[in-house]
């Protein structure tokens, strides 16, 4: 299956630390060849990047390895194709507008025998079964809220969207809207969070070791969610089975 990466943070950080490593499971330390792609949140906007090469051969990636953007809110993902076709429209994250703001959606699993019908301006472009469960979250949180609710209502509709689609299979994901990320999983999902004061950090998936007090100020916090530990000394913390949870400025948030 895809693997997942997601980063929030109360100050603008880059995530090319973590990408180097993450990106190293496409192809050398795991077989997620099949597309990737990554999204970063600017204020109101969003930088979107996706590529059907793997993120070991991909120069856009080699790209963000060697540019840091900073965000707040940022989604990455590597696949192995488990349905529709290696192909641009193909891969996560997928990005659709709702109340004014963008959404950005990543999926690890298989859903088997999702397809309820979509009636509103949501559809997907790919043929996933992951874009698909998109179009529907966006068109029922439309129908569940007439204008933008808060983070809190937002997680209690998803909790209940994010059951139902889990009955089909695998629904690991992803999701923000700029403001927060919101994390589920079925099976294999950890996060970690990181606050003053900082440390050295090494990879899991690569020969790297950075020291994050000399990059980052004791204002900062920030919360990496990701499908396996990239870090070989962090204490990283596993999701339950059917857990949603959510982070805002960097913090998990009561649920």
């Amino acid at each position: 299956m895809c693997q997942l990466l997601g980063m929030n943070a109360k100050n603008p950080t880059d995530l090319a630390f973590s990408f180097t490593g993450f990106s190293q499971r496409a192809g050398k330390t795991g077989d997620h060849v099949d597309g990737w792609g990554m999204a970063f949140f600017e204020d109101h906007g969003v930088r979107h990047f996706v590529d059907h090469q793997s993120a070991i051969a991909s120069p856009i990636a080699e790209l963000i390895r060697r540019y840091p953007i900073k965000s707040t809110n940022v989604i990455a993902h590597i696949r192995k194709a488990t349905q529709g076709v290696v192909s641009l429209p193909n891969c996560h994250p997928f990005v659709r507008e709702l109340w004014g703001n963008y959404w950005v959606f990543a999926h690890n699993g298989d859903l088997k025998d999702f397809r309820p019908r979509l009636h509103s301006h949501f559809h997907p472009v790919g043929t996933t079964d992951s874009e698909h469960a998109f179009c529907w979250i966006m068109q029922e949180l439309a129908k569940s809220h007439a204008g933008v609710p808060s983070v809190p209502e937002l997680t209690l509709t998803l909790r209940e969207l994010a059951e139902r689609i889990a009955r089909h299979g695998t629904f690991n994901f992803l999701l923000s809207n700029g403001d927060a990320l919101w994390a589920h999983a079925t099976t294999h999902l950890c996060y970690v969070e990181r606050a003053y004061p900082f440390h050295s950090l090494t990879l899991s998936d690569e020969d790297l070791t950075v020291d994050f007090s000399q990059r980052n100020t004791p204002d900062d916090r920030m919360a990496i969610v990701v499908t396996a530990p990239l870090t070989q000394n962090e204490q990283w913390t596993p999701f339950a089975p059917g857990e949603l949870k959510v982070f805002v400025d960097g913090v998990l948030q009561p649920c």
